[in-house]
């Protein structure tokens, strides 16, 4: 049988390997994997489009949508997802002690943009009360400084936002010249086990199952988009990546369900059981497709509006090939 060549660019997710490995196949496409760090992958593809599919930043992604650029389009296959009640960092001696602390502080973030970011923005904002306008805002590198934003986001009015080209967040933090750090990944001091940086929720799990009971927010961080000529010239693509994508997956699932996971980590099963009944209730564990995500798609792009990362409210429809819309409706 005939086939096209695509190259793909994505992490080494377990729940993605059986796809890049051959296991399993999308129909008429020979698959090309490469293996790359994710703020490579999102970087190359923005500046370059260097191959045919990619891994993408989905608060990146959805912004080059609100500025008009269809370079692009995406599938609603999301393989990363995580709560971010984690990805918040303190002085263990600092002025901020519980959440409403936060208001009034200096936070930094290693770009507007950053997924991670965007949520924990949205909790500040819409479960704490506390406005963008009532934070004074720091944008730099994490742990080296002189990191850039990829997309410049129009803030909202009387939103402070300062560029740190010369120190590192993390220094800043040490220093006492930022309050907190909100950042997809830990800071090197925190990391390293220096006691003088610590989690701002130090038993994170409780407050993010609550978050979800509550909100029914489960975060998407990442998705998977089609170079824009590559979809034009053989839209079938669109599908075919999308149940092979969904394929591995259920693959993958199917392991770490079963007593005795491939996955090296005591009691496994038993925990992706509990996370089953709190988060996928219906039996679709991590689900693909617009209409099981659709609280947490409407509260992203609500966000990303609020917070100057789109210049227009957009709605899940804008983003995905529309043959991947039809089949979340069946």
């Amino acid at each position: 049988m005939e086939t096209i060549r695509l190259t793909a660019a994505l992490s080494d997710y377990d729940h993605v390997r059986d796809f890049t490995s051959g296991v399993v196949r999308a129909q008429g496409i020979t698959l090309v994997p490469l293996t790359i760090r994710p703020h490579e992958i999102f970087f190359r593809f923005m500046t370059n489009h260097e191959w045919e599919v990619s891994e993408m930043s989905f608060g990146g992604y959805c912004s080059m949508v609100a500025e008009g650029d269809r370079s692009a389009i995406a599938i609603p296959v999301f393989p990363s997802r995580i709560f971010r009640h984690s990805s918040i960092f303190v002085r263990a001696d600092g002025r901020v002690k519980k959440p409403e602390d936060l208001a009034g502080k200096r936070i930094g973030v290693p770009e507007w943009g950053m997924t991670a970011v965007i949520y924990i923005r949205g909790w500040v904002m819409h479960q704490l009360g506390i406005p963008l306008q009532k934070i004074e805002w720091f944008q730099g590198g994490l742990n080296e400084p002189g990191r850039t934003e990829k997309i410049v986001p129009v803030l909202p009015p009387g939103t402070k936002l300062t560029t740190v080209a010369d120190r590192s967040l993390s220094d800043m933090l040490l220093a006492g010249d930022i309050d907190a750090i909100f950042a997809a990944s830990p800071p090197d001091p925190f990391r390293d086990g220096d006691k003088r940086v610590v989690r701002l929720f130090l038993d994170y799990r409780p407050v993010e199952e609550a978050y979800f009971r509550t909100t029914g927010i489960y975060p998407i961080m990442h998705t998977i988009v089609i170079r824009r000529e590559t979809y034009e010239r053989d839209k079938w693509v669109a599908l075919s990546l999308f149940h092979a994508f969904d394929a591995a997956k259920k693959r993958c699932v199917e392991r770490i369900m079963r007593p005795g996971s491939s996955v090296p980590v005591p009691w496994l099963f038993e925990e992706a059981r509990r996370a089953a009944a709190l988060i996928f209730p219906t039996g679709d564990y991590w689900p693909y497709g617009v209409e099981p995500n659709r609280t947490t798609l409407d509260a992203f792009l609500l966000y990303c509006h609020e917070q100057g990362v789109c210049k227009r409210r957009l709605t899940a429809e804008d983003l995905f090939a529309p043959e991947t819309l039809v089949l979340a409706r069946e």
